[in-house]
């Protein structure tokens, strides 16, 4: 096989890889935080960063994978990809809790458009006039769906608009990170969560969540126990294949893919967590926007 059908190969499975991560864990992330109730995204962010922090470290200790150690100068190689790593985290997972998975991922489509924006004034990408035009209609199509919510949380509205700024600039950052060779991408991955570690568990404390989430009373059960740490676990997995999937690909391509995994998402939120109220404009909307994005694949 030779090193152009190699690259691509690549290319494709950590866009798979990525795509089925993303879709996974938003589903997890659903039923724990509005099928079981959970009270606090921020403790489940929390837990998803701990769970990086551990596989990675023992990952290093039995060398399975190898990264630099801390230095003075590691918090400059990473900078500023841990506050991105957090707000993508908190409002990711805030808007999560406040939305129906249909209109999130309807407004998920958004940071495919900052996206765009971000490659163009920090790594010099200009997107081709029809990739242009085609973000343009999913944007139409997502304004429209969102425009009859019948669900309207402007929390959670605001809260998905900068979770696509940060995931816009979460792409383009670790493309640039990576491109730069300094820590590798088990570096990078390893001290985004070491450095937000801290950030977070104050942030919990501060906010009383932490205390929240210790007095929820479905600890004891074992099916809430097994989808809190698979959320935790995938936590990891998804940033991990984000890294992969940019490194292999560019920062567009991670968004895409990241967003037309909603797809199927979309229908099965339909029916997965009971909190999306259905109205004729609203799904019209919804079907614009997965169309077109069903063409900007293709393409």
């Amino acid at each position: 096989m030779d090193s152009g059908h190699s690259i691509i190969i690549k290319r494709v499975l950590s866009a798979l890889f990525y795509g089925v991560s993303s879709m996974l864990i938003v589903i997890v992330n659903k039923l724990v935080l509005t099928s079981y109730g959970f009270p606090s995204f921020q403790v489940l962010g929390l837990g998803q960063i701990i769970s990086g922090i551990c596989v990675l470290h023992a990952a290093k200790v039995f060398r399975l994978v190898n990264f630099p150690d801390l230095s003075m100068d590691t918090i400059g190689k990473v900078w500023p990809l841990p506050v991105i790593y957090l707000a993508n985290l908190i409002f990711g997972l805030g808007g999560t809790k406040k939305l129906s998975l249909p209109m999130f991922t309807v407004l998920r489509r958004f940071s495919i458009l900052f996206t765009m924006i971000a490659e163009y004034y920090i790594l010099n990408v200009r997107a081709s006039r029809f990739v242009q035009f085609t973000v343009y209609l999913m944007i139409l199509g997502a304004v429209i769906a969102a425009g009859a919510d019948l669900a309207f949380d402007l929390m959670g509205y605001s809260f998905i608009l900068l979770n696509d700024l940060a995931t816009a600039a979460n792409g383009v950052y670790t493309k640039q990170k990576l491109d730069a060779k300094g820590l590798g991408k088990y570096g990078l991955l390893y001290y985004n969560s070491l450095f937000m570690f801290l950030p977070t568990f104050m942030l919990c404390m501060y906010s009383g969540e932490l205390v929240e989430a210790m007095m929820f009373t479905e600890w004891a059960d074992p099916v809430f126990l097994l989808y809190f740490a698979l959320s935790c676990l995938m936590g990891f997995v998804l940033n991990f294949s984000v890294i992969l999937c940019t490194a292999h690909n560019s920062a567009l391509t991670t968004t895409i893919v990241g967003v037309l995994k909603n797809l199927l998402v979309t229908y099965l939120g339909m029916f997965l967590g009971g909190d999306y109220i259905f109205s004729l404009t609203n799904f019209i909307g919804i079907n614009i926007r997965s169309l077109n994005g069903n063409k900007f694949y293709a393409e």
